[in-house]
């Protein structure tokens, strides 16, 4: 069974996201539902479970609490602090008084004393790096998290936290349609012995095998206003898509597999976050763990789906102000 260092503990590299249970996707499952399959998720073997303050605006850490807080060392739990949702408006928070704050109303949702790994979720240029730092030092001298991390800062950004405090994890996103990471956060995660953990890594959707008419999503589905998505680049994309089902069928592997085992292979630090409200796609996915393809495979699939060639920003230009990782331009089709 393969494992990979997350938080000095050792954990399956395919994890579940637990943001569409609650939030984002359109319409989500229902409680009893979501429940069974963290429930599921647990028994079949997944030892690392990631969530968000902000996930149902505290939901999706409810959830959690009730499903599989009765077993609680039997897995990594992951939540995250610092965004601000306020209707369509978002801002981000990573004061001490803030992380504190937010920590504690995380735990009470969760129905447990310590989280493994707790991220600041943005990077806020508004407080010093030492400051935020600081304030995940205190609450591992307190007992309440194990270990700290960080979600879409830049290298630099993650180099000088580090030097205040080792930090465990920069989560990002990272599929083979974002590939922002290899911009300098990859290797500077590599070079520091930093976990990434990629979140989306089945782009969204769009790799998952499933995704075909971007016009039969709900009103509410947060793709609907991603740039990726619209009708103009849906076009062009999908032909992308089209062409890497067909290397999955070739692989004998689902696209979601096949998507998963590019990620795990751009490092033995890399972690995948893959989102599900299927109990049979969280098998599919978590088998992904243990699956390899030979690298003329992995050749292929970045030859077909890389920067160039996706047409689209990975984020709509109301959420691009809060994301600190490296981009690859206004040149760039990314």
């Amino acid at each position: 069974m393969t494992t990979r260092v997350l938080a000095g503990r050792q954990v399956r590299p395919v994890g579940l996201g637990c943001m569409n249970i609650a939030w984002a996707y359109g319409k989500p499952p229902s409680r009893e539902d979501a429940v069974a399959l963290f429930r599921h998720a647990l028994d079949a073997g997944c030892d690392h479970f990631d969530t968000a303050n902000i996930y149902g605006d505290g939901v999706s850490e409810e959830i959690l609490g009730e499903a599989i807080m009765d077993r609680r060392e039997d897995f990594l739990l992951a939540t995250k602090t610092g965004i601000l949702v306020d209707g369509p408006r978002r801002g981000v928070d990573c004061s001490p008084a803030s992380i504190t704050a937010s920590l504690d109303a995380s735990l009470k949702r969760l129905g447990t004393d310590h989280i493994d790994l707790f991220y600041m979720h943005r990077f806020d240029p508004k407080v010093p790096i030492a400051d935020s730092v600081g304030a995940m030092v205190r609450a591992i001298e307190a007992g309440k998290i194990r270990a700290y991390g960080v979600s879409e800062w830049s290298a630099a950004h993650v180099r000088e936290a580090h030097a205040v405090h080792p930090m465990a994890a920069v989560q990002t996103e990272y599929s083979p349609w974002t590939r922002n990471v290899e911009l300098g956060v990859l290797e500077t995660t590599r070079e520091l012995g930093i976990a990434l953990v990629a979140f989306s890594p089945l782009a969204r959707g769009a790799l998952a095998g499933e995704l075909r008419d971007v016009g039969a999503l709900v009103e509410k589905d947060l793709r609907r206003s991603h740039p990726r998505f619209t009708p103009e680049n849906w076009a062009d994309n999908r032909k992308l898509i089209d062409g890497f089902d067909l290397l999955a069928a070739e692989a004998g592997m689902t696209p979601a597999q096949l998507s998963l085992t590019w990620v795990l292979s751009r490092g033995s630090h890399v972690h995948a976050i893959p989102g599900t409200r299927s109990s049979e796609h969280f098998d599919q996915n978590h088998a992904a763990s243990d699956l390899l393809v030979a690298p003329e495979m992995l050749d292929r699939i970045g030859a077909l789906i890389n920067q160039d060639s996706v047409h689209g920003h990975r984020y709509p230009e109301t959420m691009r102000g809060t994301i600190d990782t490296e981009d690859f331009g206004p040149s760039s089709r990314t």
